[in-house]
C-alpha cells in the first residue's frame, strides 16, 4: 500500500506538470550586441519564438537587466529569467542570457525558482543539455534535486498562493475610494490598461487586479508586460476583459484599447467616454468603495483577508442579482431580464450596474 501511494503521488507530479509546462528555450547576446534563440525544448511556434525575442531585447534596451519577467501571449504564460555574465567561463563571447519557460499556467515564483536552476546549470556547464535533464525530471517527476544547484518541488508552489501574491493593500492605499472604479471595471469585464515605465512595478501592481473578482479566479485576463506592436494589440483586441500592463506612455492614447486608464505614475484613473455609462457610479459603489479602504486600512487584516471582504461583498451583490430571476434552471445561472430589473425601482445607477453585471456573468435574458 504504502508502494502503492508513493506510485499516487508520482502519477499525480506527472499529471500536473506534464499538462502544464510548455518548453524551455535559451536566448544569447554576445560582445558585439546581437542576440541570438540558441536553443529550445521541446519546440516554440516561430510566432512565439519571435514576440519572447522581443521581448528580451526591448527589456534590455535601456541598458537595465531585468532579473525576471512575465507576460502573456495567447494563453501561454511565458517567463523570462536574466543573466549578466560577470565571470565569461565558459560562455567567453556571451554577455548576457536568458532562460525562457512557457507554460499554461500563472505561478511566477514557481517558474522564477525553476528558471533559477536552470540558470545556474547552464553557468557551470555552459551547454544546454543538463537544463533539458532538468527540465524533463520537472516535467515527468514535479521535482529536481542538486547539491550545487539547488531543489525545487513544484507542489511547493500552489496556484492560490500565486493568485494571493502581492500586495492589494497597496493598491487601495495608493487610489483610495478610486479602486472602486477598478472594482466595477473588472465586475463589468471591462478593458484595463494600467502604464508605468518600470516593468518591475508594473508588473507588481496589475497581477493583484484579478483578485478583485475572486469569484472568477481568471487570472487568463491578465496580459502584465504588453508592447504597443500590432501583434500584440490585435490578439488583446480579441479578449473580452483584459489587465494588461504597458510600459510606453502613448498607450494613453490608445483609446481603442481600454475602458479605463490606469496611470501609475500619476496615481490617475480615466474612464474612456465610450465607458462612462456603464461606470455611471453611485451608492451602492460608494458602499463598495467605503468596505474596501475600511478593511484594507485595518492594520489586524492581511491581504488575502482583503480580498475575502471584498469577495463576501461580491456575492451578496450576485446573489440579490440571482434572487431577481423568475426561475432558476436546473443546469446553469439563473436568468433575469431587463423588464424585472426596472420593476425592482432601484436608484439609477444600481440598476444601470446591475444590468451590465447580468450581462458580463451570463444571467441576462436577451
Amino acid at each position: 500500500t504504502l508502494f502503492r501511494s508513493l506510485w499516487q503521488v508520482g502519477a499525480m507530479a506527472v499529471s500536473a506538470d506534464t499538462k502544464l509546462m510548455l518548453s524551455v528555450g535559451l536566448v544569447e547576446k554576445d560582445k558585439n550586441g546581437d542576440v541570438l534563440w540558441v536553443w529550445c525544448y521541446p519546440s516554440v511556434t516561430a510566432e512565439l519564438r519571435g514576440l519572447l525575442l522581443q521581448k528580451c531585447c526591448l527589456a534590455h534596451e535601456h541598458k537595465v537587466l531585468h532579473p525576471f519577467l512575465f507576460g502573456q501571449y495567447k494563453r501561454t504564460w511565458f517567463y523570462i529569467a536574466a543573466t549578466h555574465m560577470q565571470d565569461p567561463a565558459p560562455l567567453k563571447p556571451v554577455t548576457n542570457f536568458w532562460i525562457i519557460l512557457t507554460a499554461k499556467d500563472f505561478n511566477p515564483e514557481k517558474y522564477a525558482a525553476f528558471a533559477k536552476i536552470l540558470s545556474r546549470m547552464y553557468l557551470k556547464h555552459g551547454n544546454p543539455v543538463k537544463m533539458m535533464e532538468t527540465y524533463i525530471s520537472v516535467l515527468i517527476k514535479g521535482a529536481c534535486q542538486s547539491e550545487e544547484n539547488g531543489s525545487f518541488l513544484s507542489a511547493d508552489y500552489d496556484a492560490r498562493k500565486a493568485y494571493l501574491a502581492g500586495s492589494f493593500k497597496d493598491i487601495v492605499s495608493q487610489f483610495g475610494m478610486e479602486t472602486v472604479i477598478l472594482y466595477t471595471a473588472l465586475m463589468l469585464k471591462k478593458r484595463v490598461a494600467v502604464y508605468h515605465p518600470q516593468i518591475e512595478a508594473l508588473q507588481e501592481f496589475t497581477r493583484v487586479l484579478p483578485a478583485l473578482v475572486w469569484h472568477r479566479q481568471d487570472w487568463a485576463i491578465l496580459h502584465p508586460y504588453v508592447h504597443l506592436a500590432m501583434e500584440e494589440t490585435d490578439v488583446l483586441k480579441t479578449c473580452t476583459g483584459y489587465v494588461a500592463g504597458f510600459t510606453d506612455s502613448e498607450v494613453s492614447n490608445r483609446t481603442d484599447l481600454y475602458d479605463v486608464y490606469v496611470n501609475l505614475v500619476d496615481s490617475e484613473i480615466t474612464i474612456a467616454q465610450s465607458a462612462k455609462e456603464a461606470m455611471t457610479m453611485g451608492k451602492l459603489h460608494k458602499d463598495i468603495g467605503q468596505l474596501i479602504v475600511q478593511s484594507a486600512e485595518d492594520p489586524e487584516k492581511t491581504d488575502s483577508q482583503v480580498i475575502k471582504d471584498v469577495s463576501l461583498k461580491t456575492r451578496e451583490i450576485l446573489n440579490t442579482l440571482a434572487s431577481f430571476a423568475n426561475s432558476v434552471p436546473e443546469h446553469g445561472k439563473p436568468t433575469i431580464t431587463f423588464e424585472v430589473l426596472k420593476q425592482k425601482k432601484l436608484a439609477p445607477a444600481t440598476e444601470n450596474f446591475l444590468y451590465h453585471l447580468a450581462a458580463a456573468e451570463q444571467m441576462l435574458e436577451t
